[in-house]
């Protein structure tokens, strides 16, 4: 008779329910693309995830007034399961996303485009996060959506959502609330410019390269990028948009670094305070390893993107590799949304709105500006 570890045992139960989850969605993924071509199947399955925990959240507090806590029971048994998927199918989705990207193409901007793309990147980034702080706007929830908007939507979201979780978030800031605010906006706000920034395009007068490099260096789905620059007449757009997107997602890299640096250096006198002096290099006040300043996901996908650039993996496999991104990505998305509190959510009022209007309006202003200066 054959043992099942206990560890396989309590993490069945939620694994069992994201991989259905996941398959159902990416079974309904042609039909959202050929329906709805700016909302991703990862925003899908997080509005899923958010309405099953919702469901079980009223459930619970039904059962509660009752004596009968069975929804308390299903998320004890199904969130060890889940929460792994959260954590660790995330971070195995950030780094096969290096996979899709590839040096040769990004560089073919050349150095004007490449600083179009690092300012606008730089600006919107510094500028969301100043302006959350001036709003209110709770940490992670203004760090999530200054990550989103800047670099590229729901992929960033997932890849900076595993540096909170490594850290822990906040009091009053759960991560799964924070994405579910981040990637509503992303989807809100990147709809938006699927219809509006082609037509400002045209009434501008850009070029095809100028359209494409202004869509790309602002819109936040690699999606709806697609469905931007694909509207315009000019030939050159879509592929010029496509780069310029890639070029921003190379930058999700040393984004996430920096900012897990700037995370363990605020942690640590905190830490020391709270347990003591600091123990021997590279270990901490309780003999424990300190965390390492880069995250291990945050070196593979740079691994990745070597090996994509020095093309020594097979075509077929860089096409598997793009379908189960996705589906990593999906499952980690539903995971988190479990997690998520919709009532919660509803009291945070209108702030993160704002705040993703005002980010919006950094990132399309500072890009169309950066291209009207170096790419006349």
């Amino acid at each position: 008779m054959v043992t099942v570890p206990p560890v396989v045992r309590r993490l069945a139960p939620g694994l069992a329910l994201t991989v259905s989850a996941t398959a159902v969605l990416l079974g309904l993924a042609p039909t959202l693309a050929s329906t709805v071509p700016a909302l991703s199947p990862l925003v899908l399955a997080l509005l899923v995830g958010a309405a099953v925990g919702s469901v079980l959240g009223a459930w619970s507090r039904r059962d509660g007034l009752v004596g009968r806590p069975r929804a308390a029971h299903v998320v004890t048994v199904i969130t060890p399961g889940t929460d792994w998927v959260a954590r660790h199918v995330l971070r195995s989705g950030v780094v096969l996303l290096g996979l899709q990207l590839s040096a040769a193409d990004v560089l073919g901007l050349g150095w004007r485009g490449l600083t179009v793309v690092g300012l606008t990147v730089v600006t919107t980034f510094a500028a969301t996060t100043a302006i959350g702080r001036r709003l209110g706007v709770p940490h992670d929830t203004t760090l999530l959506v200054a990550t989103g908007f800047s670099i590229c939507g729901a992929a960033a979201v997932s890849a900076m959502t595993g540096v909170l979780g490594r850290a822990g978030g906040r009091r009053g800031d759960r991560s799964g609330d924070a994405a579910a605010v981040a990637l509503a906006l992303v989807a809100l706000y990147g709809t938006a410019a699927v219809v509006v920034l082609p037509r400002l395009a045209d009434l501008l007068g850009l070029t095809g390269d100028q359209a494409g490099l202004w869509i790309g260096a602002s819109v936040q789905e690699v999606a709806q990028v697609v469905a931007a620059a694909g509207g315009l007449a000019a030939t050159t757009a879509l592929a010029t948009a496509t780069v310029a997107k890639l070029a921003r997602v190379v930058l999700l890299a040393p984004l996430v670094a920096a900012v897990a640096a700037h995370q363990s250096r605020r942690t640590a006198p905190a830490a020391r305070s709270t347990n003591g002096p600091a123990g021997p290099a590279g270990m901490g006040s309780d003999g424990g390893t300190r965390p390492a300043l880069v995250p291990g996901f945050v070196l593979g996908f740079l691994g990745a993107v070597l090996l994509r650039s020095l093309d020594v993996v097979p075509d077929p496999v860089l096409g598997v590799a793009v379908h189960v991104t996705t589906a990593l990505f999906v499952a980690a998305m539903f995971a988190l949304g479990l997690g998520v509190d919709v009532p919660r959510l509803v009291r945070t009022g209108g702030r993160p709105l704002l705040l993703g209007a005002c980010s919006a309006v950094v990132v399309t202003s500072t890009a169309l500006g950066a291209v009207l200066l170096l790419a006349p």
